[in-house]
């Protein structure tokens, strides 16, 4: 891969590149019964990212099948996707488009953008951490990325919930939104 030094990263030369969805997992972690996590991630995804000359003038864009939920257990899975919280059949994508980068320190990107779930578009504020770039085995080209964030399900719409006897919600507030992956030129 041809790379070039921009800070103290040697980040990809400008270019459109696509996820890597064999090496791409967009993962999540609620709280439940207040005691513990439950870690879920989605199956069926796509997304593109266009790296420009100022890596500061970068984008991304995902879209998600909202029906490709999965948390290992059926049942909860079916919850998920049903109008108490994705409503797949009426909101069949959850959809990001960046809308800027904000910053950069420590090997870090802050990235803003558009995350709407059900038909609601809420600002997301993104942590990225460059992975570093390399040539696979194949000979191709191939970059990586952590991505974090925290939303409140609540302000999508997601707000199913149960109280409990012993106090406290079934389901948490706070998501944490956790992606791994890399990138491939397009």
């Amino acid at each position: 891969m041809t790379t070039r030094t921009w800070e103290d990263l040697q980040l990809p030369t400008p270019g459109a590149f696509k996820l890597d969805v064999a090496h791409t997992r967009i993962g999540f972690v609620v709280k439940h019964m207040m005691v513990s996590k439950v870690r879920g991630h989605f199956d069926q995804f796509s997304g593109s990212v266009t790296v420009a000359d100022n890596p500061l003038d970068s984008s991304a864009e995902l879209a998600i099948k909202a029906e490709s939920i999965s948390t290992g257990v059926a049942d909860r899975d079916g919850h998920l996707r049903s109008e108490d919280f994705l409503a797949v059949e009426k909101f069949p994508e959850i959809t990001f488009r960046s809308t800027r980068v904000v910053g950069y320190s420590d090997g870090e990107f802050t990235v803003l953008g558009d995350l709407t779930v059900r038909d609601v578009t809420k600002q997301v504020e993104l942590t990225v951490e460059y992975g570093g770039a390399g040539t696979n085995p194949w000979g191709q080209s191939v970059w990586g990325f952590s991505i974090t964030t925290e939303i409140d399900r609540e302000e999508f719409g997601l707000t199913w919930n149960q109280a409990l006897e012993t106090g406290g919600v079934l389901v948490g507030k706070k998501i944490k939104i956790e992606i791994e992956g890399e990138a491939n030129p397009a």
